[in-house]
């Protein structure tokens, strides 16, 4: 059980657990740097594959180029946890300068060729690695190119979870509007906004009930869950895992998975952002709508208890449970196309969030949510940098401006790719002065 998981049943919104991943790259290069079994070896002076710095764990992935970072155990609070990551990031930058490498952020690295780069992780639950290799083929980008930052949020019972669960799918299709960093694959730019989501839609296709819609099916109990989700993907695994090695709970590939042994919902729709600052405050929005979402009635260290501030009424429970996948799955599809400027026009989605127009702008619709749900919720707000994307756009926006004047060289890549490093190094946006 990682160390980021929530070991107990909790309640709604009474911890979060935050995983982090990143890219080991060349200090000068910025090529891929497969060494992450080197790395921790020489933490341990033995093979392992995850090392606890107090409140912070670090552990490897799949690909043996990925560090990820996470929540050492639940997080009762948001607050302190971007300075907590950048401490580690740092800590780990000083190590991996005896190897001549450093951290990279992004949701995609945007030269690498997992064709011929792909290196996957070789110690410990190698096995595990070697069969999703056999079935699936990991040296794609949808496996061995991406980066993502996953929100672990609690739930104790049947309840909790229906409610979390219809509140996380509605919330589900706007997040990259917030959050693509990956325009940019093998320096060439990509049909999609974002990247990463479009290879992720399809890395499994080999076995479509893995990943379903991306969109979760409307179940709202555990046992529903079972029956929709779960038993279809263990039945169609039989055959080509007959000694039940891939379990599961870890085989469901959706954009938001249920973890019903840790009482948890997962949502993995994010991209890394170019700093810890910037996926602590997509997240710190993403759980206000959430809190919002739920009629979750009690303050905490972030935010207020919704009795002390004016918000708008909610969807009631019966409403939100009416979305379809389908329905969902078409704003999430034109998002992670075009990006926030994609025009919503789904009057029934905007009235939701008691949008004033009949169609708008992901965008405009994040604008409206910020200053109505998310600003009056947040105790402190200016630890929430949400701004920054709502005024210069998403990083994949950022990026594309960054680049636009030139062709793609390999050099004004590296050069725009060495600023986003440096952002994770010193923990802040990218605002970008000007192209490259």
């Amino acid at each position: 059980m990682n160390s980021s998981e929530l070991k107990t049943r909790a309640s709604l919104f009474t911890v979060t657990g935050i995983e982090l991943e990143y890219m080991i790259v060349d200090r000068d290069s910025l090529a891929v740097r497969p060494i992450a079994d080197r790395f921790f070896y020489d933490l341990a002076d033995a093979p392992v594959n995850e090392y606890e710095n107090g409140s912070i764990a670090w552990s490897n992935e799949l690909v043996n180029h990925v560090i990820e970072l996470k929540c050492n155990g639940p997080a009762p609070a948001l607050r302190d946890l971007s300075d907590r990551f950048a401490e580690n990031i740092a800590t780990i930058n000083t190590r991996l300068q005896a190897y001549n490498a450093r951290l990279m952020p992004t949701g995609a690295h945007p030269f690498m060729r997992p064709d011929t780069e792909t290196r996957l992780w070789p110690n410990e639950n190698n096995e595990i690695y070697e069969l999703y290799d056999r079935i699936f083929n990991c040296r794609g980008h949808g496996w061995s190119n991406l980066q993502s930052m996953h929100i672990n949020l609690p739930f104790a019972d049947d309840d909790e979870f229906g409610r979390l669960h219809a509140a996380v799918r509605l919330l589900l299709p706007i997040l990259p509007a917030l959050s693509a960093s990956s325009p940019l694959l093998e320096e060439s730019w990509d049909s999609h906004h974002d990247a990463r989501l479009r290879f992720y839609r399809t890395n499994q296709q080999r076995v479509p009930v893995i990943t379903g819609d991306l969109i979760p099916e409307q179940v709202f109990t555990e046992g529903d869950y079972h029956r929709h989700i779960f038993d279809p993907i263990r039945a169609a695994m039989t055959p080509l895992d007959p000694l039940g090695i891939l379990e599961y709970e870890f085989l469901n590939s959706r954009g938001a998975i249920a973890r019903f042994d840790r009482g948890a919902i997962e949502i993995r729709v994010l991209d890394t952002q170019e700093c810890p600052r910037m996926d602590i405050s997509i997240a710190l929005a993403g759980i206000a709508v959430l809190r919002w979402l739920t009629g979750h009635t009690r303050a905490d260290m972030d935010f207020h208890a919704p009795a002390d501030v004016t918000l708008p009424a909610a969807p009631g429970y019966a409403i939100q449970c009416d979305w379809t996948a389908s329905d969902l799955l078409n704003i999430f599809e034109q998002i992670i196309r075009t990006g926030e400027d994609t025009i919503i026009s789904n009057e029934r989605f905007l009235n939701l969030f008691h949008f004033p127009a009949a169609s708008g702008s992901a965008r405009q619709l994040w604008r409206h949510i910020f200053t109505t749900i998310i600003h009056p919720l947040l105790k402190a707000p200016e630890q929430c940098a949400l701004p920054v994307i709502l005024e210069h756009g998403s990083l994949s926006t950022r990026i594309k401006r960054s680049l636009s004047a030139h062709s793609l060289q390999h050099s004004h890549i590296v050069e725009l790719y060495r600023q986003f490093a440096d952002c994770l190094a010193t923990n802040r946006a990218y605002v970008p002065a000007n192209t490259l």
